[in-house]
């Protein structure tokens, strides 16, 4: 069964990406090809799952009940090059973490790289996506927790020929097995499909939708609608299988390209945003530099709004 975080009165999470800052013992290792043999492969297993612990064990003394684990997490992990039955050999340690996330009533997600490319016109790189999707798949599923964790997707690129390529997304993502689009769903991007476009995607394959406000900003629809439009026609998309629904938040990095993620969140806005939405029964994924950091400041605002209403 779900259990739902309570912040100051509401069951909103509010969560962050895959790594922490200023807290030790969290940091993930990887290797170089060529040194990643059998026990190289094993050692660096061991200890990213141990990171993993101690930043659920960080989440759950900060209140943070929504966390996305890095697609990095298993090395080389949906490469041939990694022969390591890794969701057998490490059970126990999959069971410790299962327990954490379940007593700390968590949900937690994984996004894969822009390398991850269903729709792309070469088919090695399809099956590379395909065997990515397994992957991470399989980790969740190792996990022991339910399709309501989620691995969110792009729709990929539009090669010229938006309409054929969306067709293609459509025929490549049959081709996954059920157990990936159980928790697979689809995102709007900042360059090349905007929420309205996913939304017919989604709805057509039945596939939940994320919307992600700084992508929907630099990447609009051409139909003006505020944000809170598009968050509520996403909700649609989920159903009750699928858990809350799920959002991306961030803000834009002044000094950089547009759609570059800030390096914290100002509260201020966050709150503003908060507060638009009218409603508090879905999940916020913060994306922003400083990770963890942003998150404890926003769950404190919100809380502290709470309190002051």
């Amino acid at each position: 069964m779900e259990i739902f975080t309570r912040i100051g009165g509401t069951y909103m999470r509010i969560g962050y990406a895959c790594l922490t800052v200023g807290v030790p013992d969290t940091e993930q290792k990887s290797c170089v090809m060529r040194n990643a043999s059998v026990d190289r492969l094993s050692e660096l297993v061991s200890f990213n799952l141990k990171a993993l612990e101690h930043i659920f064990d960080y989440n759950k003394k900060n209140d943070i009940r929504l966390f996305r684990i890095s697609s990095d997490i298993i090395p080389f992990g949906s490469s041939p090059v990694n022969q390591l039955k890794w969701w057998e050999l490490y059970q126990q340690e999959f069971q410790l973490l299962h327990d954490k996330i379940i007593s700390n009533g968590a949900r937690v997600s994984m996004h894969p790289g822009q390398y991850t490319v269903l729709n792309s016109l070469e088919e090695s790189v399809v099956f590379r996506a395909i065997e990515d999707l397994n992957y991470h798949t399989r980790f969740l599923d190792a996990l022991g927790v339910g399709p309501e964790h989620k691995i969110i997707l792009h729709i990929g690129g539009a090669y010229n020929d938006k309409e054929r390529s969306i067709e293609r997304f459509m025929q490549n993502y049959n081709k996954l097995e059920e157990a990936v689009k159980q928790r697979l769903v689809i995102e709007n991007d900042d360059r090349s499909y905007n929420i309205l476009e996913v939304l017919s995607i989604g709805r057509q394959l039945k596939i939940p939708v994320v919307f992600d406000n700084l992508h929907n900003s630099v990447n609009p629809s051409g139909e003006e609608h505020p944000e809170v439009y598009w968050i509520n026609e996403c909700q649609t998309t989920w159903k009750m299988k699928d858990g809350p629904q799920k959002i991306h938040y961030s803000q834009q990095n002044p000094l950089k390209r547009a759609g570059s993620h800030s390096e914290k969140i100002q509260t201020n806005e966050f709150l503003a945003f908060c507060n638009r939405l009218g409603r508090d029964d879905l999940d916020i994924m913060l994306e922003v530099k400083d990770k963890n950091l942003s998150t404890v400041q926003c769950i404190n605002c919100i809380d502290q709004n709470r309190v002051m209403k």
